[in-house]
C-alpha cells in the first residue's frame, strides 16, 4: 500500500537515530529543566534566553517552540490584577474608627470584613469573610456567584449568630460597593 520494499522497512527499523533526533532529545531535557525551574511560568522566549545564558546552547526559538509543543509545555498565564472595589460611589461613607489599630484586647471587640473573587473550575465565586481581630478567627463567611450586598449581609448574619457580640463591637470594612 505504501509502495516500500520489505528490506527498506527493516533497514529503517534497525537504523540508529539521526544526529538531529539525538540533539533534540538532549535539548528536550534542557528545555523541560528550564521550564520546571521557572515553576512552569516561562514560555518559549524566556526558555530560549535561559538556554543561551545558562547552558550556552544557541538554537533557534522556533526549535524551542517545536520541542515545547511536542512535550506539551505551556507557560502559565499570569493573572491580571482586577480591582473589584468601587470607591467612586454616591453612598454615605462612614468614618474610619479603626484608624489602622488592628489590635483587640478581648473577643468581639473589633471585627474586620472584606470580599474577594475566587476563580474555580466552575466559574467565578465571591467570598465574604469577617475576622475577629483578637483571635484572628473567621467568625463569619459567605459564598455567592454574585458580589452584592446580600453576600456581605449573609456573612455578617452568620458572624452575629455564631458569636453574639455586644453593642460595643466595632465592625470595619473597606468602602467598596458591597
Amino acid at each position: 500500500m505504501l509502495r516500500v520494499s520489505r528490506a527498506g522497512v527493516y533497514a529503517w527499523c534497525g537504523r540508529p537515530p539521526s544526529n538531529r533526533a539525538v540533539e533534540d532529545a538532549r535539548l528536550t531535557i534542557l528545555v523541560r529543566e528550564a521550564h520546571e525551574r521557572s515553576r512552569r511560568t516561562y514560555g518559549s522566549p524566556r526558555v530560549h534566553v535561559e538556554l543561551a545564558e545558562t547552558h550556552q546552547v544557541f538554537v533557534s526559538r522556533k526549535r524551542v517552540i517545536r520541542l515545547m509543543q511536542q512535550e506539551g509545555l505551556k507557560a502559565r498565564v499570569r493573572k491580571r490584577f482586577r480591582c473589584t472595589t468601587m470607591s467612586d460611589h454616591d453612598q454615605p461613607v462612614a468614618a474610619n474608627l479603626l484608624a489602622r489599630n488592628f489590635e483587640a484586647q478581648r473577643p468581639n471587640q473589633k471585627w474586620v470584613g472584606d470580599t474577594t473573587e475566587l476563580v474555580t473550575g466552575n466559574g467565578k465565586l465571591f467570598l465574604a469573610v469577617i475576622l475577629d481581630l483578637f483571635s484572628k478567627y473567621v467568625v463569619g463567611w459567605s459564598l455567592s456567584p454574585v458580589n452584592d450586598r446580600h453576600l456581605t449581609i449573609a456573612a455578617l448574619k452568620r458572624a452575629v449568630l455564631q458569636r453574639c457580640p455586644g453593642a460595643d463591637l466595632l465592625h470595619h470594612s473597606d468602602q467598596g460597593s458591597t
